[in-house]
């Protein structure tokens, strides 16, 4: 059975659920955007994705710093301050009486366009903003067993022609990448930089564990994730040996143990590379920074 870190429990509640569009909160069945939206049209736009737990939007400060920092590089004009922002993910919560176990998708495009168009002159009236949250918790099955990594052909681009640390809407090499790792009957891609080095998975970030150390990639080639900083500071305050380096993927085969991380899975072990089996699943390393993340999770200041 082919899974992954998004697998989520059903919910009959989110048929329920309101959404923000633009300025207005609508039932699930009616949430609709343009076909001239930016996004549809181009992939021009931004998203965070948040998880709500036990009443706290966690790492919120660290999603808006991305959010803005990312819309500052592609120069789109959010049109609202980090405080309009926090306000309208409460209502949203709030509209549908949600208290924890939600996963949120903020997302801004650069507005409706009055014709097909790259060009963001375009742009009629200010940017599109939805707000989607939903009741999700994680398969613990997917967890318990660890996922299956392919190493995808599709590599991952150097800043200069995507910058992989921006959250955008353009997803294109992710997405074939993905689709070629459940060819081969594994639940995500792991993906190399330009030059053959591992950058990150196709939607989390890969960690693998050798010698009693955690190692990383060196964060050029892959989205700086929030959860991904969160493990990296546990690893110290932990005083687990940590490196941000590049390493190969034949070392990546041959690791004690593997986990990737995300907003929604947290961490989630790996049990196959390719055609290599890893040890333990999940091995210690992997359940001691599970048991730190989570406990992390319950200090969060309330939003």
């Amino acid at each position: 059975m082919v899974r992954g870190t998004h697998e989520a429990i059903p919910d009959a509640r989110n048929d329920d659920i309101v959404i923000y569009v633009d300025g207005e909160f609508v039932a699930r069945r009616n949430a609709k955007v343009s076909v001239f939206d930016s996004a549809f049209l181009v992939g021009d736009g931004v998203w965070e994705g948040i998880r709500l737990h036990e009443g706290r939007l966690v790492h919120l400060d660290r999603h808006l710093d991305r959010l803005m920092a990312t819309a500052e590089a592609v120069r789109l004009d959010i049109g609202k301050t980090r405080e309009e922002l926090v306000a309208l993910l409460n209502e949203t919560i709030a509209r549908n009486r949600m208290h924890t176990d939600v996963h949120i998708r903020l997302m801004v495009s650069r507005g409706t366009k009055k014709t097909p168009s790259q060009d963001p002159r375009l742009v009629v009236g200010g940017p599109t903003i939805v707000i989607i949250a939903e009741h999700k918790v994680a398969d613990a099955a997917v967890t318990k067993a660890g996922i299956m990594l392919a190493t995808s052909r599709v590599r991952r681009p150097p800043p200069d022609t995507l910058d992989q640390r921006w959250n955008c809407h353009s997803k294109i090499h992710e997405v074939v990448a993905l689709a070629e790792a459940r060819d081969m009957g594994a639940d995500e891609a792991l993906m190399l930089d330009t030059d053959g080095h591992v950058a990150t998975c196709n939607a989390t970030n890969f960690f693998m564990v050798t010698g009693g150390g955690v190692w990383t990639s060196t964060g050029e080639h892959c989205l700086n994730g929030i959860t991904r900083g969160a493990v990296i500071d546990l690893c110290h305050q932990a005083g687990i040996p940590l490196r941000e380096q590049p390493f190969t993927v034949e070392q990546a085969r041959r690791a004690d143990e593997a986990f990737v991380t995300g907003t929604f899975g947290g961490l989630t072990p790996v049990a196959r590379i390719d055609r290599s089996e890893l040890g333990e699943v999940p091995g210690p390393i992997t359940k001691q920074l599970t048991e730190l993340y989570r406990a992390s999770l319950s200090a969060e200041p309330v939003s």
